[in-house]
């Protein structure tokens, strides 16, 4: 069995912009007070909700810093710091590790993908190059790859690599990770719509879009279920469909941004070549949030 980094629901953080499009260092802090006076139970910085694609090296840092020293070890701190690029993976790895993250969520390589064989060299020499706890990451509709179930087999043989989000949408394959992988490979939902169902496999939480606007609920909903197990959490799970399928009406991170902006943050508008939501869909949003 391995250590757990977090259980319960962890936010996969957007980050807020200037009108600029700088980075909004004032509006973050007032954000990640706002998510931890709400009990979530992590925060992940810098991945997909956070356009980390379009910010430079840079940027990354800077940002991972600043929420790592505003938490200040209050709740657990999670880094995306993936890579197409290997080396580079390896690099903010360990830039992450320097200023106190409490882990690294590590996407699979896209674009350029790699077969399965390359999918554990690539993990492997990550592992090799820090101490951190790794949260391999497995959104196959974002990267053009997936890591196959034996695959995370192999993986979860690693003594740092012991979680792993997984977007695939596929339940079938979520249940045969769990059932060969079982506590050498933690599983959390990275889907708001199967945080149940991934839960009822043995998941352990979700790194969730849904709780930077509702985080308190997202956090009750995976504590309910450990409760026992039923009613309440179905019943939740349930109530947050028509939410869920707006935040992802269109790409992500596009409605939960434009979310946050009606309920009176000041995140901006997404970095291009993302652009703001359809006034149809923001109608919809607005209707949906009240």
């Amino acid at each position: 069995m391995k250590d757990i980094i977090f259980k319960g629901c962890g936010t996969a953080m957007c980050t807020p912009f200037t009108s600029g499009g700088e980075v909004n260092y004032k509006e973050f802090e007032k954000f990640i007070e706002f998510q931890i006076e709400n009990k979530v139970d992590s925060l992940i910085v810098c991945g997909t909700t956070g356009e980390s694609s379009t910010m430079s090296e840079d940027e990354r840092k800077s940002v991972i810093k600043f929420v790592v020293d505003k938490v200040d070890k209050r709740i657990p701190v999670i880094a995306g710091t993936g890579s197409n690029n290997t080396f580079s993976a390896i690099n903010m790895t360990k830039y992450a590790e320097s200023v106190g993250v409490d882990g690294a969520l590590v996407v699979t390589p896209y674009y350029n993908k790699t077969t399965q064989k390359g999918l554990i060299n690539h993990y492997e020499r990550i592992a090799q190059n820090t101490n951190l706890p790794i949260i391999l990451y497995n959104v196959p509709s974002r990267t053009g790859v997936n890591i196959e179930p034996e695959t995370c087999l192999e993986l979860s043989k690693i003594k740092n690599i012991v979680a792993i989000k997984e977007a695939s949408g596929n339940i079938s394959q979520v249940a045969k990770i769990a059932n060969l992988c079982g506590d050498d490979l933690y599983i959390y939902s990275g889907n708001d719509d199967q945080i149940l169902p991934v839960l009822s496999l043995g998941g352990i939480g979700v790194i969730s879009v849904l709780s930077n606007i509702k985080p308190r609920f997202t956090h009750d909903l995976v504590m309910e279920y450990f409760k026992d197990g039923g009613k309440r959490a179905t019943k939740m799970q349930l109530e947050c469909m028509d939410l869920v399928e707006c935040l992802f009406s269109e790409v992500n991170p596009i409605p939960v941004k434009c979310a946050l902006n009606i309920m009176g943050f000041d995140f901006g508008v997404p970095r291009l070549p993302l652009v703001e939501m359809s006034e149809k869909n923001r109608l919809v949003m607005e209707d949906v949030l009240k």
